[in-house]
């Protein structure tokens, strides 16, 4: 077998963030009735919704804590690799904090697949981690039907600077730092309808580092941050408004997204992890078009960071950001817990 002739889309049921267990599932999976004993250097665990564990050190740092793994989301070995890794990096960026160091998880079926291909994963995984300032140290290997990649990320963060998806405030503005429909095309691509030019915007975009997390760690005016992933826009933003307790009123035309998407939704290009997400969470949400719903439930894999900052920081982050080639708009706000939908779109 030619290994430039292998497509790894082929041998999966999902795709990248897609793969996810659905919110609704997963609360299900959470929920135990046994008590469990608390550490009470854990400042961030599990009964969290939140991108990683932070264990407290003791000397006013602490250590972060996270995996993430999929089946593959594009054809080529080595960018599945980087794809993957910068998901999984990501989560350290979306607390604050700068990655320290990682170890691989691979599962590769080694009777349909050769070994030259996970090689391929692996060197594509290293590339990003050393963008990322970081080394690919280790892992483990085992036999699966089917192809999985992705890491298990150190990270570090000064504990006055970590950020929570929990702790916004009334009157924070919202942000977001990659465009959504990333699952869109993926689904376009394994149907062999994605345009060479809109393959290259989604491969851009997923092997981005979200490294302006560890700038907006440092910013007291940022209040709160998660990463988009497998629940969508949505579903995480629907994470941070019920943790911290508000309601958010966002402008779908503000919202940033791949300006192809009407082309490939109108030919049904939208993978089955939107819906799963939506019956998780569509009773929460005001009434939507379909197209909005395809956009805004839409699964992303190494999606933008969803930040929320202080009504009187806007300018101040807006102008900071513009400084550094990023020019970033808000698309919504977030308000004192009310009757209604827990976020309402117009």
């Amino acid at each position: 077998m030619d290994t430039k002739d292998i497509k790894l889309t082929q041998y999966s049921h999902g795709a990248g963030c897609g793969c996810k267990i659905s919110p609704a599932i997963l609360d299900k999976i959470l929920h135990s009735p046994i008590a469990h004993q608390t550490d009470p250097k854990l400042l961030v665990g599990n009964d969290k919704r939140d991108d990683a564990a932070v264990l407290d050190l003791g000397n006013g740092t602490a250590l972060i804590s996270t995996t993430d793994f999929f089946m593959p989301i594009v054809d080529d070995a080595y960018d599945f690799g980087r794809i993957a890794s910068a998901n999984a990096i990501s989560d350290v960026y979306a607390m604050g904090g700068k990655p320290v160091l990682a170890i691989a998880i691979l599962g590769w079926p080694i009777d349909k697949l050769p070994p030259e291909v996970a090689q391929k994963v692996l060197e594509g995984s290293r590339a990003v981690c050393a963008q990322a300032g970081i080394t690919l140290a280790g892992g483990h290997s085992i036999d699966c039907p089917e192809p999985v990649f992705g890491l298990a990320v150190s990270g570090m963060v000064n504990i006055s600077e970590l950020k929570q998806n929990s702790t916004a405030t009334s009157g924070c503005r919202l942000y977001l730092t990659k465009p959504l429909g990333v699952g869109i095309l993926s689904t376009a691509q394994k149907k062999g309808l994605l345009l060479p030019d809109d393959a290259a915007i989604a491969l851009q975009s997923m092997t981005a580092l979200n490294k302006l997390g560890e700038l907006f760690g440092k910013m007291q005016g940022v209040k709160a941050m998660t990463d988009v992933t497998g629940f969508g826009l949505l579903g995480h933003l629907c994470e941070m408004c019920e943790g911290s307790g508000l309601h958010a009123e966002i402008e779908f035309d503000k919202i940033p997204v791949i300006a192809s998407l009407t082309y490939y939704l109108n030919q049904k290009c939208f993978p089955g992890g939107t819906q799963r997400n939506w019956n998780s969470y569509g009773h929460k949400i005001s009434e939507l078009t379909d197209q909005q719903k395809y956009i805004l439930a839409d699964p992303q894999t190494s999606g933008g960071l969803l930040v929320a900052v202080s009504e009187d920081f806007t300018s101040e982050f807006e102008q900071s950001l513009s400084e550094l080639g990023h020019e970033l708009i808000s698309f919504g706000h977030l308000k004192m817990q009310e009757s209604g939908p827990v976020i309402h779109v117009v």
